[in-house]
């Protein structure tokens, strides 16, 4: 028990700071970077309240495709940081509002919270006997919550869509295949019929 809690503070200690560096970060590459950690002590809490396979895909789905997509869009971008962060006055209290409905999310999600002898834990419906967590997210995604599961995927594809469409800039000189001229050319225009004369070389 001790040593749960011990590893449950840690983690949670190195998310806060994560996160933190990610805002206060120069560099985007570090923010990805320090996002990575955040997202892999995320995982470790998963493992201790008993969801591996939700630490997994946290792993394999953030840490593995999102995080590094988000690094390569990053570089890719080739953004001008330093005039970005000259205006960052204007947008403070847009971000300052923001901040506070976070705020009073937090607050609350944390008084809905009792006080037990073994500690803070939330209000919840009993854990099913004899159901994996497999079972039981699959039960819920695919049932209670299948419209909101497609519609993240939908968000998600949207995103992916965005990412190619920011990234993709046209340059001269560089040429470019169009799909519509190669389908709909003819074959006069493709193909040439020559007549070469035996022993004549090239």
């Amino acid at each position: 028990m001790i040593i749960t809690g011990l590893c449950f503070y840690m983690f949670s200690t190195v998310i806060i700071a994560s996160a933190v560096m990610v805002i206060l970060s120069r560099n985007p590459v570090h923010s990805v970077l320090f996002l990575i950690l955040a997202f892999l002590n995320s995982a470790g809490l998963f493992v201790l309240l008993g969801a591996e396979f939700l630490a997994m895909i946290l792993v394999i789905v953030y840490v593995g495709a999102v995080a590094v997509l988000f690094m390569f869009v990053v570089m890719m971008l080739n953004v001008n940081f330093s005039a970005m962060r000259a205006g960052v006055l204007q947008y403070l209290p847009t971000g300052g509002m923001i901040g506070l409905v976070l705020l009073a999310e937090l607050i609350f999600v944390i008084s809905a919270w009792q006080a037990t002898p073994a500690g803070l834990e939330v209000l919840a419906s009993p854990t099913p006997i004899n159901v994996t967590n497999t079972k039981a997210l699959g039960d819920l995604l695919y049932t209670k919550y299948f419209y909101l599961f497609q519609a993240a995927g939908i968000i998600l594809l949207i995103a992916m869509i965005g990412a190619m469409v920011l990234t993709l800039r046209k340059r001269e000189g560089v040429r470019r295949q169009r799909v519509a001229q190669q389908v709909g050319r003819k074959r006069q225009e493709s193909v040439e019929i020559k007549k070469v004369t035996p022993r004549s070389g090239l």
